[in-house]
């Protein structure tokens, strides 16, 4: 009889594991998605360094007593301008919105917010990334949704356009704003 070496297995086995691994997380909810540890908690605070000539946010800004948007983005970032209009219509309807403008020139954001217009009630400037990292953030666009006491709702990936945007993000802010109605 032939002793077959036990580490003949090894190959196969991690082969195996690895296309098990890989199964679980083409099926799950949303697998380009990473899980934000913010929500359920209390929104860190932000830089109160502001963008030149625009209000910026002030200490207590993040619990308005309101449902609140919390917008990263960057000038040189094309889904951020492509998102720009949606942030512009929410503003003009009411809804306040911070931005956060991070990894970029002042002038750059400034410039952009005087040609496109500015829809945040302030706006944060953060040229080292320093916010965005404790808010856990990956790529600009991304929005968070804050309730009225400054507890992260909902996190959204992306620029505020297409389908996505309407299945998920949007019933998310609409049952934050009918929940904050009710309280």
């Amino acid at each position: 009889m032939v002793k077959v070496p036990w580490l003949m297995f090894v190959p196969p086995l991690i082969f195996v594991g690895f296309v098990t691994f890989a199964a679980l997380g083409m099926y799950r909810d949303y697998p380009n998605e990473l899980p934000s540890t913010r929500v359920g908690s209390l929104a860190p605070e932000l830089t109160e360094k502001g963008l030149i000539q625009y209000p910026s946010v002030q200490f207590g800004d993040l619990a308005r007593g309101e449902v609140t948007l919390v917008n990263f983005w960057a000038s040189w970032c094309p889904p951020c301008r492509a998102e720009h209009p949606k942030l512009l219509e929410m503003a003009a309807n009411g809804l306040p919105i911070i931005g956060v403008n991070f990894r970029d020139k002042a002038s750059a954001a400034a410039n952009y917010l005087d040609d496109d217009g500015n829809p945040f009630v302030a706006v944060a400037f953060d040229p080292e990334g320093k916010s965005a990292i404790d808010w856990g953030v990956t790529a600009p666009p991304e929005t968070f949704i804050l309730a009225a006491d400054g507890t992260v709702l909902f996190r959204y990936i992306g620029p505020l356009v297409g389908s996505d945007y309407a299945q998920r993000f949007l019933p998310e802010l609409e049952e934050a704003l009918v929940g904050s109605r009710t309280k």
